[in-house]
């Protein structure tokens, strides 16, 4: 892992969703400004698709997808002192996250010199705060989103006996862009920023595209832009039921109101009024100091997630909207959240440049194990393929390269396979819903 000053730091993430990668490419290039990125994207329900990852527009040195088994069996043969990296990035749910240290404690058995082993959360924590915290124990370095969190998560760790030396406070690694200036060269433009489960329900979502629609309607002078994570039949961090793509043209839209993807910050140049339920769009564009409104139709709720942002100063209804409300952001709000911070990853890049430069690093120890957590602990690596020691369960021992053929009738049968699930998702699995409710 030793490397000589004049060298790209190398960073490899792995990544099981399309909002991950962004995070975690992101975070690699905040620890350094000079990167050689790796992607590794793992395998699953949600592994980014070919338009998902362009959109995103982040290139790599390398881009594969990969099993469990395989990326271990990589992080193992990259040992060498040549091979290897100097960081890993885990950006993925806690559950792997669990499974990826105690493999990789495994793989570096023995092994004194081995990568640093970041990790953290993609957005606002507003739920399973022990469960993913406890899940993500044993890295190096995990990151916290505002000061907010980072005083969160310390207490939990102690309140476990866990070590807190890895919490570090961070910001938000995709907060950037142009402070938010009015223009006369376009319309008023209001953006909703959808999510895919907040709402989940086909009512709710309904109600809130009807809303979006009917502004549309009431303000012909202003632009709605209905801002997409995914098309249909496309996986983000969370499974999509009930598109908007296909409540809002139910609902005959007038010609102000378009749907959009692309980059949320090419939208939020455009953008004078951010409305959402609780998307981190919502902190992407208070970065920006563009006014932003956070959805109260539907309640303030943990379950919505929209409970993170008491205090901020944003919340509105559609009738508020409606009549012309334009929220202002509360700015010592602002700061305790980590929008904005000065320096902000500054204490980052400190605490990955001392660990990358030791001479032996211990490896990974997580706080759940055979004794802490028999009962829990041996279902979560068997999810990824793993067996108690974290070592690959058989039958999920690591792939060679596949040839020509076979990786194209593999390919073949992969995507059908995600496809009959999607469709099962988001249309089979409703109606047995409804089935259960008779």
């Amino acid at each position: 892992m030793q490397k000589s000053s004049s060298d790209p730091l190398r960073i490899t993430v792995l990544a099981d969703s399309d909002t991950r990668w962004k995070w975690g490419a992101l975070t690699a290039r905040r620890i350094s400004s000079d990167v050689r990125l790796d992607a590794r994207l793992l395998r699953g329900r949600a592994t980014p698709t070919s338009r998902q990852l362009a959109e995103i527009g982040i290139p790599a040195e390398t881009m594969r997808e990969v099993t469990a088994a395989e990326f271990l069996s990589e992080a193992a043969r990259g040992r060498a002192a040549d091979g290897g990296c100097d960081v890993i990035v885990l950006a993925c749910v806690g559950g792997t996250v669990q499974a990826m240290l105690h493999g990789l404690a495994r793989a570096w058995e023995g092994t004194g010199r081995r990568p640093v082993v970041v990790t953290g959360y993609v957005g606002v924590v507003y739920e399973k705060l022990a469960d993913g915290l406890l899940l993500r124990a044993g890295a190096d370095v995990v990151l916290a989103n505002s000061a907010h969190d980072a005083r969160r998560f310390r207490d939990t760790y102690t309140g476990v006996g866990a070590d807190t030396a890895g919490i570090v406070e961070t910001a938000l690694p995709f907060l950037e862009g142009a402070p938010y200036r009015t223009s006369e060269d376009r319309p008023f433009t209001v953006t909703f920023a959808v999510q895919p489960s907040a709402p989940e329900g086909r009512a709710d979502r309904t109600y809130l595209a009807r809303r979006a629609v009917e502004h549309a309607r009431r303000h012909p002078d202003r632009e709605v832009l209905v801002k997409l994570r995914s098309k249909p039949g496309e996986h983000t961090t969370h499974i999509e039921e009930h598109p908007y793509q296909k409540l809002v043209a139910k609902l005959g839209p007038p010609d102000n109101l378009r749907l959009v993807y692309g980059h949320m910050g090419e939208v939020l140049d455009r953008t004078d009024l951010l409305v959402t339920v609780s998307s981190t769009a919502a902190l992407e564009s208070l970065h920006r100091s563009i006014p932003t409104a956070v959805l109260t139709d539907l309640g303030i709720r943990e379950s919505l997630g929209n409970h993170h942002f008491l205090g901020s100063g944003c919340f509105a209804s559609w009738d508020q909207l409606d009549e012309g409300r334009v929220p202002r952001a509360d700015p010592a709000w602002l700061a305790a959240q980590g929008v904005a911070s000065d320096n902000p990853f500054g204490a980052l890049r400190e605490r990955v440049g001392a660990l990358a430069a030791a001479d032996e690093l211990p490896p990974p120890a997580p706080y759940y194990t055979l004794l802490t957590a028999p009962g829990y602990l041996p279902g979560v690596l068997a999810r990824h393929g793993l067996d108690a020691k974290g070592e690959p369960l058989p039958g999920a021992v690591a792939e060679r390269e596949p040839g020509a053929l076979r990786r194209v009738l593999r390919d073949v049968a992969r995507n059908t396979a995600r496809t009959a699930y999607r469709q099962g998702v988001q249309r089979v699995a409703p109606v047995i819903r409804r089935w259960g409710q008779l």
